[in-house]
């Protein structure tokens, strides 16, 4: 009996706890298990005062074009398409931009985003810009797509910063933008009944900082303990080799400590696998398959992240002028890359996906409409659709969402529309 009754107060502490946060106790999505999330990045701007976006050649940092037939507002460049008509571009800043977005994730059943919440946008003098992130989230609501916030350390300056200004945008997140409780249809995205954070560029040995002496730890307590603001659960975005601590990953067993004090793990898998490698589905399946063993041993969810293809020619030539990098260097194969990812996956028990990503034109990995019809010219290079409609891989995600679900039944090949 004394058992019982110290249960119940155990009990009531903890509920007592998650109602005294300033978060919505009920959403729309109170699980991640059972949805297919994209990355969305949102980072396209309107042209510069004086010039045009993507004036000339040299401006191109993009690998794919958009099919642009659908916005609303779009805006000239200095490029041309094969045809001589003016290549047009959208802005991620436009409200219209975003609730076209959001339309097409309901329309083809892809679940939601994650908002990348890059560091500098996450500093006390680019907060007030968070406009486009505000209506991120009122589209999400009026299209009942989930979302969730994704914080990105790359940008930190171990000199200068730690986490404790993400403490601080968190709390305005909550407070000025009301991300977790907007006091209707909330869609916010939760895990295990609680909204969930995504830190992600943890243990990457490329990043300058020093996981151990950032305040990752305090920031992580934070979001899981702070009786205003916490409450949370926390997914880490880490290397694909994080549990080897090898390879793409900083040799540090800190990094498991930090991840079991987490709930879930996403590992970056974009460029660790290429449909050019032999059996490499194989090698997919063998890593995700200890992944999650791990992951079950330590109690923590398990997320894999697949992507449609890669390509960096035209921002190689900024980045590695001495070096520049083969346009679809990863070929997407008309979907069928893609989808041995998800069925791999799949098969292998995965209860949730993140695709990388919606709109990263940058790398060649968007899954939004497309065009086979770029702009031309002398030393630009565009991957595009392979002949598929520019909708195919927004189509193709659906149904992996649905074979998730097991609304119908998975299949190997490639689904075909009927």
């Amino acid at each position: 009996m004394n058992k019982l009754l110290a249960a119940a107060v155990l009990c009531l502490a903890a509920s007592t706890s998650i109602a005294g946060t300033k978060h919505s106790t009920e959403t729309k999505y109170p699980s991640y298990e059972g949805l297919v999330m994209a990355g969305y990045q949102g980072w396209f701007h309107k042209p510069y005062k004086g010039g045009k976006m993507y004036a000339n050649e040299k401006d191109v940092r993009i690998d794919m074009w958009p099919d642009v037939s659908e916005y609303e507002q779009t805006y000239e460049t200095g490029l041309k398409h094969a045809d001589g008509s003016t290549a047009r571009f959208f802005c991620s800043d436009d409200p219209s931009t975003i609730d076209t977005h959001f339309r097409w994730m309901k329309e083809y059943g892809l679940d939601g985003v994650f908002m990348q919440r890059f560091w500098h946008t996450a500093q006390p003098r680019a907060r007030r810009r968070s406009g486009a992130l505000s209506h991120a989230f009122e589209a999400a609501r009026d299209n009942g797509r989930a979302i969730g916030i994704m914080y990105d350390l790359s940008g930190l300056d171990p000199r200068t910063d730690d986490c404790s200004s993400l403490v601080e945008d968190w709390k305005f997140l909550v407070d000025s933008l009301k991300v977790t409780n907007p006091g209707k249809d909330n869609t916010y995205i939760f895990y295990n009944g609680k909204p969930l954070v995504t830190i992600w560029g943890v243990g990457f040995p490329d990043r300058p900082y020093d996981i151990r002496n950032i305040g990752l730890e305090n920031f992580i307590n934070f979001l899981k303990n702070d009786p205003e603001y916490g409450g949370c659960s926390v997914m880490l975005g880490v290397p694909t080799y994080w549990r080897d601590l090898a390879y793409d990953c900083v040799g540090d067993p800190y990094l498991h400590d930090l991840i079991r004090q987490a709930d879930v793990v996403l590992p970056w898998t974009v460029q660790r696998y290429s449909p050019l490698l032999h059996n490499d589905m194989d090698r997919l399946r063998d890593m995700t398959a200890r992944d999650m063993r791990w992951c079950e041993e330590n109690g923590v969810g398990y997320v894999p992240v697949v992507y449609p293809g890669f390509s960096w020619h035209n921002l190689s030539r900024y980045e590695f002028p001495d070096d520049i990098k083969p346009s679809g260097s990863i070929p997407r194969q008309g979907g069928r890359f893609y989808w041995q990812q998800i069925y791999t996956n799949l098969r292998g028990g995965a209860k949730m996906l993140y695709v990388a990503m919606f709109d990263e034109v940058n790398e060649g990995t968007a899954i939004f409409k497309c065009t086979d019809n770029p702009p031309v010219g002398k030393e630009i290079e565009f991957t595009g659709m392979d002949g598929k409609p520019s909708d195919h891989y927004l189509w193709l995600t659906g149904e992996a969402a649905r074979m998730l679900r097991h609304e119908k039944p998975l299949t190997k090949n490639m689904p075909e529309r009927e």
